[in-house]
């Protein structure tokens, strides 16, 4: 950990042996302007380490979820699903050609942090919000696939009507998240009281709260629809029209391999480029031939965007939209009009030309 200091501590034993050897007669300059050129900075981090181990294992580790649904969760036969799994199943397609390729860990909030920062896990892809702090302690995130906010869920009988009764409220909430925070910011700066009844799973939260035990819970405002899908009686309960922070929910992968940050990245690119150019998972093969060449680019049917120096084959991203499809795809599927989960309108989630916010740099 203090390899970065070495060429300070070379660079001082040096000039302590000048100075000696001078005896202060004032020549040391031109000698001390070689000793610092000669002194070797630290190299990069070893590069494709994560891949490499990925390639080995013929897996990718996600850390996700299997409880919430729309995003993270298990179908009748026990198969993980969602958004986030989705998107490990395009970097598996990416990166192994196989989308099945993939370990699902499931993960409490309060472990997040920790697995990425020791790199037990390759993908952090669990409705995840991406903050300055995160970035910085945990690891590296890569590309908002999900625009959210935080708001709140109400049982219809508590008779809240709107955050001006919220004084003296009991909120459940999950403890070691952002929404935790978030919820003491926004009774502090409201000049408002709460009863916070705190659990470290999501899952315990929203029984506690189905059961009575608190008039209010509070989380990013997709996953309290999903919840609200499954509660026994859905019309019980409705979620206030307010958003009170700002929730880019993004995949983070370990500090320290540049190759593997930059591969997750395209894949995500890939997946929002896809739906851009019209390319889905029914069509790959038929858009191979196509004359825009930015879907062949994309597709590798021509140039090389970078994949050589990433370690990927040419038909890398064209695997993994053929296995996954591209994002308004993967969306809909969950979420969508006809999605498996809930109905959720897309909002910012819509592609920058339809008036929402995601957008990827073209893949060149």
């Amino acid at each position: 950990m203090y390899r970065k200091y070495f060429p300070i501590i070379a660079m001082f034993m040096v000039l302590t042996i000048i100075l000696t050897a001078c005896g202060g007669t004032g020549t040391v300059e031109t000698v001390i302007e070689t000793v610092i050129v000669e002194v070797p900075a630290e190299g990069p981090p070893a590069k494709a380490e994560i891949l490499d181990r990925v390639l080995e294992r013929g897996k990718v580790v996600c850390g996700g979820r299997t409880d919430l649904a729309g995003f993270g969760m298990l179908d009748e036969a026990g198969n993980n699903t969602g958004f986030d799994i989705d998107f490990c199943r395009a970097v598996a397609a990416a990166v192994l050609g196989d989308p099945t390729a993939i370990e699902v860990v499931p993960l409490t909030a309060a472990d997040r942090g920790p697995v990425l920062q020791t790199a037990e896990v390759d993908i952090l892809s669990r409705n995840v919000t991406w903050t300055a702090s995160r970035d910085s302690q945990w690891g590296n995130f890569t590309t908002v696939m999900f625009y959210d906010g935080q708001g709140f869920m109400i049982r219809k009988d508590s008779g809240i009507t709107s955050t001006a009764d919220f004084d003296g409220g009991t909120v459940c909430v999950t403890s070691g998240t952002t929404t935790e925070q978030n919820l003491s910011d926004f009774f502090r700066q409201n000049g408002m009281e709460y009863e916070a009844v705190i659990f470290e799973e999501s899952a315990a939260v929203y029984s506690a709260y189905e059961e009575g035990r608190c008039d209010i819970t509070t989380s990013d405002k997709s996953q309290l629809a999903s919840v609200r899908s499954g509660f026994a009686d859905p019309d019980a309960h409705f979620i206030l029209d307010i958003t009170i922070s700002k929730e880019p929910l993004t995949p983070a992968v370990p500090h320290g391999d540049d190759t593997w940050f930059d591969i997750v990245k395209l894949v995500s690119y890939a997946l929002i480029n896809a739906e851009e150019l019209g390319i889905t998972s029914a069509n790959v093969e038929a858009m191979k031939s196509s004359e825009n060449i930015n879907v062949l680019r994309l597709l590798g049917e021509e140039g090389d965007w970078g994949y050589t120096d990433l370690g990927l084959e040419p038909d890398a991203l064209a695997n993994a939209i053929a296995a996954v499809g591209n994002y308004g795809q993967i969306y809909d599927r969950y979420m969508g009009p006809v999605g498996i989960s809930f109905t959720l309108p897309r909002g910012p989630n819509e592609l920058w030309n339809n008036g929402g916010l995601i957008y990827a740099p073209p893949v060149k």
